[in-house]
């Protein structure tokens, strides 16, 4: 038995959760938000309580002695030397992993080197390592990546078609993102699969940012996120893919550098920019129930994107066995999946249960397609977390042993 800590820290939070492991009995979690501010917010869940502060968290190194003393304080745990390893959920792995890896002075330059492919994640992510590796020095640190499940997949499905030096001298290539709940999904999809089913996965990680991929026998053949986590289907302030030469055009006509019109088609797209409304789907929902013009074409084009990526993969996968909706909008979002179920039932015999889908709502699991339906369909809650703390442990048991 063990204490793991599963850690995602960002530019201004930094989320927690702590496991008893192997037995994966969550123990306490929370968040710090607006690090840096005077009015920062710490929130901390334990034994069905809910904590939350108003308070100045200065740094990142604040945020992580304000959870050590916290977990001290409610007498969480009796020692802080209790959490014997740490997992840290990092973005941008390029090509060096593709698997989870114990943290030494090698693994830490390699994702700093990587910071230009995800500048808003990378450094937040080394700078919570760092403060709590200060904390707890003899604790084990194990990074998790975003991008490794999906360097399983083949050249022709990650190289872009641009001057191949370049792909080289750059690592400029589809790296994709989500992949810690991509490869959870693939593996608990497996329960929901037909006897006999040639283990073909379409996942849906649809949320604020989303991303597709096809995945077959647990293995990643192609994801819809490119060089980051800008590329893809369209999201709540992203574009998704584009014509390459929209760029050129409007930085041109609106007299903007490519620096500044990378921040409007990652900050102010998407939903958020087509609509005019929000970039939150529950408004954009609202709104298209209104009659409002530009959320109703938000509304149709987020569905076209998606629809368009489970063509692909339905193709690239040689068929469909299962199809998976899951993060924010994937889980809770019933309209949504009704909408893209609709659109597949003459193409790809895809039929569901309406009242099953409405109830599917707020962490249930379960199927959602009939069987009549040629493909089933299910919605899984994602756990990113459980996927780092069992990378984090299984290295902690194994060191342990030699």
């Amino acid at each position: 038995m063990a204490k793991i800590m599963a850690v995602n820290a960002g530019s201004s939070s930094l989320k927690f959760k702590l496991y008893e492991m192997p037995s994966e009995e969550v123990i306490t979690s929370g968040i710090a938000e607006r690090i840096g501010h005077d009015d920062a917010i710490f929130t901390i869940k334990y034994q069905n309580e809910k904590d939350t502060k108003i308070l100045p968290i200065k740094n990142h190194s604040v945020a992580v002695d304000l959870l050590l003393k916290a977990l001290i304080e409610k007498e969480i745990v009796k020692d802080i030397h209790e959490i014997k390893a740490l997992g840290h959920r990092i973005v941008q792995g390029g090509k060096y992993f593709s698997q989870s890896v114990i943290v030494n002075e090698d693994v830490v330059n390699k994702v700093r080197s990587l910071i230009p492919l995800a500048p808003l994640h990378n450094e937040a992510h080394l700078i919570g390592y760092q403060a709590f590796k200060d904390a707890l020095p003899e604790s084990l640190n194990v990074f998790t990546f975003d991008t490794a499940f999906h360097q399983t997949m083949a050249e022709e499905d990650y190289l872009f078609p641009i001057p191949y030096e370049l792909s080289i001298k750059y690592d400029c290539r589809r790296y994709g993102a989500h992949g810690t709940s991509h490869k959870y999904l693939a593996h608990e999809g497996q329960k929901y699969l037909k006897k006999g089913s040639l283990n073909r996965i379409i996942s849906c990680h649809i949320g604020s940012g989303a991303s597709l991929s096809a995945i077959k026998n647990e293995k990643c053949l192609a994801t819809s996120m490119g060089l980051t986590p800008l590329g893809g289907v369209m999201m709540g302030t992203r574009t998704g893919d584009l014509d390459p030469s929209v760029m050129d055009y409007l930085c041109r006509m609106e007299n903007k550098s490519v620096s500044e019109m990378y921040q409007i088609f990652n900050k102010q797209s998407g939903f958020l920019g087509v609509s005019g409304v929000s970039n939150d789907s529950r408004d954009i929902i609202d709104a298209v129930n209104q009659g409002n013009p530009r959320a109703i074409i938000a509304d149709k084009l987020f569905i076209r994107r998606i629809l368009d990526y489970i063509g692909q993969y339905y193709v690239r996968l040689g068929g469909v066995d299962l199809i998976i909706f899951s993060a924010g909008i994937g889980e809770n979002a019933s309209y949504y999946r009704q909408k893209i179920c609709e659109a597949l039932k003459d193409s790809l015999s895809v039929i569901i249960d309406n009242n099953k889908n409405e109830e599917m709502i707020r962490g249930k699991e379960g199927l959602i397609s009939t069987n009549e339906s040629k493909v089933q369909v299910a919605v899984i809650p994602t756990d990113e977390e459980i996927m780092i703390a069992r990378d984090t442990y299984a290295y902690f048991a194994n060191k342990n042993i030699e």
